[in-house]
Order: C-alpha cells, then sequence, then structure tokens
C-alpha cells in the first residue's frame, strides 16, 4: 500500500509536466501555482509516505525543513527571482528543482523524523506562511509579477494564484499536521 502513494507521486511528477496545463489555463500564474502546490503539497508527501527510504533521506529537524521551505517559496516569489524563472531555461529548472527538494525536506522532516509534535508544528508554520503569501496575492492591489515577466497585467490571475496557493496547500498541511498531532496524543503501546 504504501508503494502505491510514492508511485502515485510519481504519476503526479508525470501529470505536471505532460499535461497540456498550458492550454487549460489562460494565464500563466495560476498554471505556475498549480506546479508549485502539486510539488510542495501534494507530489512530495506522496513520495514520503510511498517511499520510506525516501523520506528518511530527506529527514532534517522538522523545523530547519520548514525554515528552508519557507526561504525557497518566498525566494522565488520575489518579483526578480519569478520573472527570471518566467522566462524559462535554468532558472526555471532551478526554481521547480528547488520546490521539490524544499518540498521533500518539509515532508520528509514533518513524516519521519520522529516528532510528531515538531512536526506538525512545521506544518503549521508552513501552512502559515503559505497563506500569508496567497493572501498577499489576492489582495495586492497590482498585478506582482507582469512587469518583471514582459506581459500585460493580470490581477485576476494573480489572484487565482493565490486562491489555489490557499485552497491546495492549507488544507493539506492542516490535515497533516492534525493526524501527526493525533499520532502523539496515541498512548505508547508496549511490545513485550
Amino acid at each position: 500500500m504504501k508503494a502505491a502513494l510514492g508511485y502515485a507521486g510519481i504519476a503526479g511528477l508525470a501529470a505536471l509536466w505532460l499535461l497540456p496545463w498550458e492550454v487549460w489555463f489562460a494565464t500563466d500564474f495560476p498554471l505556475h501555482m498549480v506546479r508549485h502546490m502539486g510539488l510542495v503539497a501534494v507530489i512530495t508527501p506522496l513520495l514520503v509516505l510511498g517511499f520510506p527510504a525516501l523520506g528518511t533521506a530527506f529527514a532534517l529537524s522538522p523545523l530547519a525543513g520548514a525554515v528552508i521551505e519557507f526561504l525557497v517559496v518566498w525566494g522565488w516569489h520575489v518579483p526578480a527571482l519569478h520573472g527570471a524563472a518566467d522566462g524559462g531555461g535554468l532558472a526555471f529548472v532551478a526554481e521547480q528543482g528547488s520546490f521539490l527538494l524544499a518540498g521533500l525536506l518539509v515532508w520528509g522532516g514533518a513524516l519521519r523524523g520522529g516528532q510528531p509534535l515538531a512536526g506538525a508544528g512545521a506544518l503549521l508554520l508552513t501552512s502559515m506562511h503559505m497563506t500569508l503569501l496567497g493572501a498577499l496575492m489576492i489582495l495586492a492591489p497590482r498585478d506582482l509579477y507582469a512587469a518583471v515577466c514582459g506581459r500585460l497585467p493580470d490581477l485576476g490571475g494573480q489572484q487565482l494564484g493565490g486562491l489555489l496557493m490557499l485552497g491546495i496547500g492549507t488544507p493539506i498541511y492542516l490535515v497533516a499536521g492534525l493526524a501527526l498531532v493525533g499520532q502523539a496524543l496515541q498512548p505508547e503501546r508496549s511490545t513485550a
């Protein structure tokens, strides 16, 4: 059963890159957010749960994983860096690769660290900063990225991207964090 989760993560990776997302989204930013949230909130926990050795390999302390993920996510959403990645090439590969790595670190630390309350705290911290970033995109009075990406302003596309960030990430991090709290509250069972 565990391996099935890992294979679902691999299938999700393939879906992010092989399906015709550009046809389905009229604007660029929502597509960026589907890929971003797919990598950090959907695919990486499936990979960590499905392939325990992978999760163990990326199991830093839960807080360290959350801090690294925070720096990666907020860094790539600074307009200049987002604009560089939006142009494609090596910056785009670096952005997507760092999202995948950051997701593995936060989920590896949270799910494989042997500290369920610390893992829940890391996921709560991650949920909070993702919610803040999504809200900033929704509430911004102008398109934050149009000028650096060389396209016409599309505030609606940016707002949809922020909504996708909230709608995908918030429930996943919340449910996983609550599951870890539940795990920590279970009475210890003796193996005798």
